[in-house]
């Protein structure tokens, strides 16, 4: 084996662990190092057939080949201090470089980095973690940076050094599993990933958790980005950081950006394509939100985006991440806020990706009790362990900062809560106490809705939780999760029953109707119909809906009115606010072409206006969570399948009435107890025709009388048209 004088300053275990792979530090044996014999470099470079030494002063300088492997090495007895220089590399097929040699720079984490990132308090990791294209002195590179405590080595790969893991190895950042390394001369666009090497043996592809960027699936590689986009939505985001979301109308519209319109070719669109699409529909429609299904990078589309793989990634189906901030920017100067759905709870097996990342369970719980899902087949993220809390955290804090949305859905938070979720007897471990709550999971999404809506005033963090935890949206301080919102998945189950059924056996479920105001404010709800219910089998909202097909659509519209009367912010999943015959299907397009049909454009024309007069009304969203914003007027009238109710506002004193037949058949001279004397104007009726009715009302207005019922001071004498509801207009 060739070797030279140059090549003893190695120690040989030192340099059979470097050729290994396995060595913490390659930076102490590669770059420039004084010696008392003068500066010694040394690069490996297994595919050169020469390499030279370029520095000013110097000249060119010849390194020796000091070991088959691919390790050269040089002597500048003339100097004792490190200098400035590049290589100049020569190749066997005769092709040759120039460039600056990785292993001659220093560290780009601090020790304060370090210090945040070991207590797992740094809040934005995202700026350090990952890949980054950052200048060093006066030199251009990416800064590779990856948590993996328990690898015996990792090398970055990528297309700038053939994906061979000798040719980069990273270096250990003392005890915090932080391996680092800065690459000179490459930039946007690089594709990589990182190979590492297990502590029993064996190596691992993985891409980075922290990227920004991911080549399309079914390719998994990171992909470096560097974002140049400038924000035109100051006065959006000044005004979201004054305005109380409780106090303030919100209706979300959720949609799946590959499915809810298609090019011709039946391709998906770009986020920028989509934008000004989305704006004119929301405006359109009314809404005042829109909610994204998942656009974290994921490998499968038919996940929907909630097995998740880059937590940090826009998707890149539809475009860069620069082209996601223009999709939100462009919304926000139209007036309409951006909510993602963002899935803390569990991730998937994918090799690339963040399971068994080092060859240990290092996001997740070793044990399948408590690391794995059996109804999903995937991970469990260790809410317990402080480096996995902060990754998710950062990542969080990552889509308000990096890309100004208004909030995130926490999707499946019952899961986190409870040990024993979806698990038999024995299949899981309690807590310390014995008890089946996850209060490391308690203690996340506390911490994590304290820092989010410390840093962001005004943004909406909304919980999908099921169960009946209490205080889901209540702040940390007063012993709840600290949310801001909560779906309200009970009066979604029970109200979506209710409707399903035909009328003639409503009256036996009145209750379903009744039930949801017992504990309309024990939390800040959200009234979802949401994806969930129009998937699987469950019917499209118009097909749940029973009778021909004029009961079909009266029964939707009688719906929707009760819905945005109701207690409770609003959400509807794209294609149901025009009667969308189908179930949802991610990977075509919403069945536009129903809406030649005129009770379909009715239906549609009804959310638009319900949306319009909901955000003119303070009593529909000023004083949702409270009990003082409520009041029955008539719950018990099962056997007519009628209900009615006040919505008052707190603000003002203003107060709308809601009626509702839910029966087939039209009730005249119904009467019905009123708040106050005076004239009510009908301000909305769900028969009327222009959406689709038969036009079954009282003209306009009630007039009050000076009879007393339903326990109110005056009365009136309704027509209540058949499957419709009335909103009238108290004086």
């Amino acid at each position: 084996m060739p070797t030279s004088k140059t090549a003893l300053t190695v120690p040989a275990a030192e340099l059979d662990r470097f050729l290994s792979l396995e060595h913490h530090d390659p930076h102490s044996l590669l770059g420039a190092h004084p010696t008392k014999d003068g500066v010694v470099v040394r690069v490996f470079q297994p595919h050169a057939t020469e390499v030279n030494l370029v520095a000013e002063g110097l000249g060119v300088l010849p390194l020796q080949k000091v070991h088959d492997a691919g390790l050269f090495a040089v002597l500048v007895p003339s100097l004792k201090e490190v200098f400035a220089y590049r290589l100049r590399l020569r190749y066997r097929d005769g092709a040759s470089h120039e460039q600056a040699d990785a292993y001659s720079f220093l560290p780009t984490l601090g020790d304060l980095d370090l210090h945040l990132i070991g207590e797992g308090r740094h809040e934005r990791l995202y700026e350090k973690m990952g890949a980054h294209v950052q200048c060093l002195g006066s030199q251009w590179g990416v800064s590779f940076t990856v948590w993996a405590p328990n690898a015996r080595g990792v090398s970055v790969v990528a297309d700038f050094n053939g994906w061979d893991g000798r040719i980069h190895p990273m270096r250990r950042l003392g005890t915090s599993g932080i391996w680092e390394l800065f690459v000179p001369d490459v930039g946007v666009g690089t594709h990589y990933k990182f190979e590492i090497r297990k502590e029993g043996g064996g190596v691992v592809l993985k891409a980075d958790p922290y990227a920004q960027y991911a080549d399309h699936p079914p390719q998994n590689a990171s992909v470096v980005f560097a974002s140049n986009y400038q924000f035109g939505d100051a006065a959006w985001m000044n005004e979201r950081a004054t305005k109380n979301p409780w106090k303030s109308p919100l209706s979300i519209y959720e949609m799946h950006l590959g499915s809810w319109r298609r090019a011709e070719d039946n391709t998906v669109m770009s986020y920028r394509e989509l934008a000004p699409q989305v704006a004119d529909y929301l405006g359109q429609m009314g809404f005042t939100h829109v909610e994204l299904l998942p656009v974290f990078e994921h490998p499968f589309d038919g996940s929907w985006g909630y097995q998740v793989t880059g937590y940090f990634a826009a998707t890149c189906r539809f475009g860069t991440p620069d082209d996601f901030r223009y999709f939100v920017d462009y919304l926000h100067q139209r007036g309409f806020g951006v909510l993602v759905d963002w899935v803390p709870a569990h991730f998937p097996k994918d090799e690339f990706a963040l399971g068994r990342f080092d060859g240990t369970a290092l996001y997740e719980h070793l044990d399948a009790r408590q690391g794995e899902h059996p109804d999903w087949g995937t991970f469990v993220f260790n809410f317990g362990r402080r480096e996995v809390r902060n990754f998710l955290i950062a990542s969080a804090i990552s889509w308000f900062d990096r890309f100004h949305i208004d909030g995130l859905r926490v999707d499946a938070v019952a899961s986190m809560l409870y040990l024993d979720y979806s698990r038999k007897e024995g299949e899981w471990i309690p807590n310390e106490y014995g008890g089946r709550e996850n209060l490391e999971a308690v203690g996340f999404l506390r911490e994590l809705n304290e820092v989010i809506h410390r840093q962001n005033p005004g943004v909406l963090m909304i919980a999908e939780e099921s169960t009946a935890w209490p205080g889901v949206s209540r702040p940390s301080y007063l012993g709840g999760l600290g949310f801001g919102f909560k779906w309200n998945m009970g009066w979604m189950h029970d109200t979506l029953s209710y409707f399903s059924k035909d009328s003639v056996y409503r009256r036996y479920h009145h209750n379903d109707l009744t039930f949801g105001l017992v504990y309309a404010w024990s939390e800040n709800f959200v009234l979802p119909f949401s994806h969930d219910e129009v998937v699987h089998g469950k019917g499209s909202m118009l097909d749940k809906m029973p009778g021909d097909r004029w009961q079909k659509f009266a029964n939707l519209r009688a719906l929707y009115a009760y819905m945005w009367a109701h207690p409770g912010k609003k959400l509807l999943f794209m294609g149901q606010e025009f009667g969308q015959w189908q179930e949802w299907k991610h990977n075509q397009g919403l069945d536009w072409n129903v809406l030649y049909g005129d009770d379909h454009k009715g239906l549609q024309w009804l959310v638009a206006d319900l949306n319009r007069a909901y955000r003119v009304e303070p009593a529909l969203w000023d004083s949702d969570f409270g009990s003082e914003g409520f009041q029955w007027i008539d719950s018990h009238s099962a056997d007519d399948n009628v209900i009615a109710f006040v919505r008052k506002s707190s603000t003002t004193d203003r107060q709308l009435v809601c009626v509702g037949n839910f029966a087939p058949v039209p009730r005249y001279a119904y009467r019905l107890g009123l708040p106050k004397p005076g004239r009510y104007l009908e301000v909305m009726n769900t028969d009327a025709a222009v959406w689709g009715g038969s036009n079954v009302g009282n003209g306009g207005e009630v007039i009050s009388q000076d009879v007393p019922h339903h326990g109110f001071p005056c009365s009136a004498e309704v027509t209540l048209p058949p499957l419709g509801v009335l909103w009238l207009q108290a004086p």
